[in-house]
This record gives structure tokens, sequence and C-alpha cells, in this order.
């Protein structure tokens, strides 16, 4: 799949070796895109991985006087957690809550899925929206690109192949901004968008005198609705306006049909998801239907990376991995080119960890990678090189069960039992987090695990019954 794994310790090593390796490397943030991309053969010129996750301070959201910044290793769970986000522009905060599931939400960079570039990426449209630019930088130098101007097609960037993205920001929304996002998808979570839209007003005296409505999913690149932004200007939100400004949203999109819906309903679901957006934001109820502590799954502490390598590692077939799983320590001389969950199943004998999809959408290769809840084939087994990794075969003490197990046992929270591994690992994490959860909350912390048999009943009773152990 790869030659080379390198993990960097810093951004100029980082940069650096793109100068060297250009259009056979990629960097690794996430990758919870890139990943599967090289496993489908869509990178055969790849060779060459550059792990900056170990680089210290870059997953953190700051404020200055002006300006909002996203380091590039930013996850969408952190724009989730964050009190910035959340106040000064709820449409990302929101966005970010819409993708995948937590376990991917741990690990999708908000920079990865800028560079992906898929107009039905969640992220994108609010920070279109917000008026946000990208920062790049390479040898030569760095740059500043708006992000209207960092999108050339489908999966097309700007960027050239030796520049590293290094920081998303925005200004400060104005006093009187109201933001939200509506995502349109076939299912409640893990689910692409069928469409998306963000929207930005600035609200004073009553009138409009900001609108962004930027919409997702209905054209090559995230586009702005400017007639319908144009009407906005100058009126009072009243119910006439809002149909109005919803029915001229549509004339900015121009989508395709395919599996996950025709052209004319997606044009549709523009004038109703406009619409939906306006209303609430009219009724100040944009937040309703957004926790306000949403379940996270990486334990009691928002998770940072702020440990400085002593020096980085280069993985290739002839270079050892040597980690700690489950309090025991691993040295494995081959599987550099696998991902973490078959290093577990198939190097260290661990079968515990499932495979249920290898895509990142069941859940049932749950494991924690030091200390937050990942899906573990959407790692890369090099990542597990000196870090902690928890397995389901981890979680019993000796011959006494974790609380989730016995309480599985208990309640029969077991159909074929494939799945159940996920779950476990899944809710484990959970209680980590918040001792009493809410029922709510511990479905939140099950949205990215599938049980195929059905009957999700006795598994939320199972983990409510856990929590009082």
């Amino acid at each position: 799949m790869f030659d080379e794994y390198i993990t960097a310790t810093s951004l100029d090593q980082a940069v650096h070796l793109l100068s060297q390796h250009r259009e056979s490397a990629r960097i690794v943030a996430g990758a919870t895109d890139l990943l599967l991309e090289m496993e489908a053969g869509q990178r055969p010129k790849v060779k060459t991985l550059i792990d900056i996750t170990r680089i210290p301070n870059l997953d953190h959201i700051t404020m200055d006087d002006e300006t909002i910044r996203l380091g590039p290793l930013v996850t969408h769970n952190h724009c989730v957690a964050s009190s910035i986000v959340r106040e000064h522009a709820f449409a990302l905060a929101r966005a970010c809550w819409e993708v995948g599931a937590p376990q991917i939400r741990n690990r999708g960079t908000i920079a990865g899925n800028l560079i992906t570039g898929s107009p039905a990426n969640d992220s994108i449209t609010p920070l279109l929206a917000l008026n946000a630019k990208v920062r790049l930088r390479s040898i030569s130098g760095e740059r500043e690109v708006a992000l209207k101007d960092f999108f050339r097609g489908v999966r097309q960037t700007v960027m050239a192949e030796d520049e590293l993205l290094t920081e998303i920001s925005f200004p400060i929304p104005s006093e009187g901004s109201r933001t939200s996002f509506l995502k349109l998808a076939l299912r409640r979570a893990q689910a692409i968008s069928v469409i998306n839209v963000a929207i930005h007003l600035v609200i004073k005296r009553g009138r409009i005198r900001h609108a962004a409505i930027t919409l997702g999913s209905v054209a090559p690149t995230i586009v702005h609705a400017r007639e319908a932004e144009k009407y906005l200007r100058r009126k009072k939100l009243s119910p006439e306006v809002i149909e109005r400004a919803s029915e001229l949203a549509m004339q900015a999109a121009q989508p395709i049909d395919d599996l996950r819906g025709s052209a004319s309903y997606r044009i549709e679901m523009v004038r109703v998801c406009t619409r939906r957006i306006l209303v609430d934001l009219q009724a100040g109820n944009e937040k309703t239907l957004m926790p306000e502590n949403p379940v996270m799954l990486w334990g009691p502490d928002e998770w940072h990376w702020d440990q400085e390598l002593e020096q980085g590692f280069v993985h290739n077939e002839g270079r050892a991995i040597e980690t700690t799983i489950n309090g025991k320590h691993f040295t494995f001389q081959t599987g550099q080119q696998k991902t973490l969950m078959r290093l577990l199943r198939e190097e260290a004998d661990l079968p515990g960890t499932k495979e249920g999809c290898a895509e990142g959408e069941c859940g049932a290769c749950t494991v924690f990678l030091d200390g937050m809840a990942v899906m573990s084939c959407m790692v890369n087994a090099p990542r597990a090189h000196h870090a902690e990794i928890v397995s389901i075969e981890g979680l019993s003490q000796g011959n006494v069960l974790h609380p989730v197990q016995q309480t599985f046992i208990n309640e029969g929270a077991v159909q074929c039992g494939y799945c159940t591994p996920g779950f476990i690992m899944s809710a484990a994490k959970l209680l980590e987090e918040r001792a009493k959860p809410s029922r709510n909350e511990v479905a939140q912390s099950i949205t990215g695990n599938l049980c195929r048999c059905t009957g999700y009943y006795k598994i939320l009773t199972a983990i409510e019954r856990a929590s009082a152990l």
C-alpha cells in the first residue's frame, strides 16, 4: 500500500519531506479518506506517508481580537467541543457534529475535509459561509488562499504537491451574527449528505445587514446562493421573506442524479432546508437539536496531543513496530503496511477486534488509541509505534469483567455477537467520560456501532445498567 511511513517531529520536517517526495507523498493527519482511497487503489503513485499527528500543539482552536484559528490537526470533535466555535460559529460546530460518528470525529480533521474537496463534505459549507481562508506552506514560503478560491472542482484544490495546509482561519463574526447548518441524509448518523446548507446572518435593529447562504452536494464545489443572499439584505425575517429567499436559494443548485437522490429532489430540498434554517434563526431555535454536552468518546478530558517526540520514526518492511497493547509490550517485525485492526488480529493474535466493513462504517473494530476511541480499520499500523492501545481483550481485570461486559451478559444484549466488542468498547469509553449518562447520551455513544441483527433496546439497557454498578 506504501513503501515507507514517516512520523514527523515538526512542520519544518514535514514540509521538507513533501518537497523531496512531491507527488509520491501524502500527509497523514486523520487519513480517514486517504486510507480508503489507497486501499481501493485510487492513489497508485503514493509511496510515502508523512504522519504529523504527533507534532504537539497543532490540534488547538484559538481566538485573538479579530480571528478564530484552527490548527491543521483540529478534529471534528475538537470543533464540537470548542466553546469558541459553539459561541461564535455555531454552524461549524453543528456541521462537525453531523460528520460520521464519535470514533471518526476523533480522527478526521477539518483540514483533511477541506483537502479532500468533496462537495458533500460537511465542514466546508459553514466555513465558506464564514469567509474562511487557509494558509499553505512549502519550502518556498507561505501563502493564504480564501476558501472561495481554494476549490477547482470535484476533489480538486489549488494546493501544490509540496504544500502543507497549516491553518484555517475566519473573522470573528460581528455582533448580531447568527449561524446554523442543516444536513439532509439517508439516515441519522454515519451518512453522506444528500444536501447540506449553512447560513450566516448579521441582524441589526431587526434587519439583515449581511447574508451568506452556502450549499453542499448540489454542484461540483460548495456554492453560494447569491440571489437569495442579495434578496435578504436590508429585510426583516418575515414568513414571506423566508419563503421567497428559500425559493431563490434553489437557483444556485446544479445537482446530479445519484444513488443518494435525484437532481430534482435535491433542488427541492435546498428550498426546504433553507426555509427550516431561516425559521429557526428567526425564532432563536437553531441550537435546540444539538446537545449542549455531546459525547466524544475521548474520556474525561478534552483530548489533545501535546507531547514532543524525542525523534521521528521511519517504518518500512525492515523497521519493527513497538507498542503497548492491553498493558503488554509487543514488537512486530511484520505488518507495517496493514491497518491497526489487522495488526491486532493477525500479528498480535487478538481476534476480539472485528472486521465488519473495513471502511469506518460499522464500529466493530473500535479500540482505544492513546486514550480515545477510534475505528482501528481507519488507522495505519505504524501509528501504533510507541502508542498505548486497549482492545476488547484488555477491558476485564483478570477474571473480573468490565461492568459493561457483565451487564451485556445479564441483559442478554447479544444476538450473533459479532458487533458486540465494538459496542462494549464504545460504552466503556462513555462511562469514563460521564458516570451517569442519560439515555440520549448512551444512544449518542453508539451511533458509530451497527448491529446488523437489529435489536438495540437491550444494548441501551445494558449500558444504562452498567453505569449503576
